[in-house]
């Protein structure tokens, strides 16, 4: 099995609710170390620039907006398959349709505030830890 990094965000509707400890819980119990973390609240135009790929779509200024409405904690994770594990973790986005124990079933409010971010593949993994962390901030 091969040692991967991925990224995470957990969103405001996380932070609101004080659920970083819990979910981060999950990560950690699940074979995922944490190894870089910061929390911040996120501007516009770094919103607009993460969820560039999306800016077509007619959910992007809500996006924006609701990523914009609280703090975040962005956070880069490692471990075996970490991405394909985090995704796994984090279940479907639909809260409704993601499996029982899954942090979206147990922790999400609806589709829009869904509790986390995660890469959905390896390129925009990298791509993601880069856009918000220097290589020296990550500490294994």
């Amino acid at each position: 099995m091969a040692i991967e990094r991925t990224f995470s965000i957990l969103k405001p509707d996380a932070t609101r609710r004080n659920l970083t400890g819990a979910i981060n819980a999950v990560f950690e119990k699940n074979g995922l170390s944490i190894v870089a973390q910061k929390r911040v609240q996120l501007t516009q135009a770094q919103a607009e620039g993460f969820y560039a790929v999306h800016k077509e779509r007619s959910f992007f200024g809500e996006l924006v907006s609701f990523m914009i409405s609280g703090p975040v904690v962005l956070q880069v994770l490692q471990g075996e398959n970490a991405m394909a594990r985090n995704r796994e973790l984090m279940g479907a986005t639909d809260p409704k349709k993601a499996d029982a124990g899954t942090i979206r079933a147990e922790f999400a409010e609806s589709i829009e505030a869904n509790s986390v971010h995660g890469s959905d593949s390896l390129e925009n993994a990298k791509t993601e830890i880069s856009y918000f962390f220097a290589e020296t901030e990550i500490v294994a």
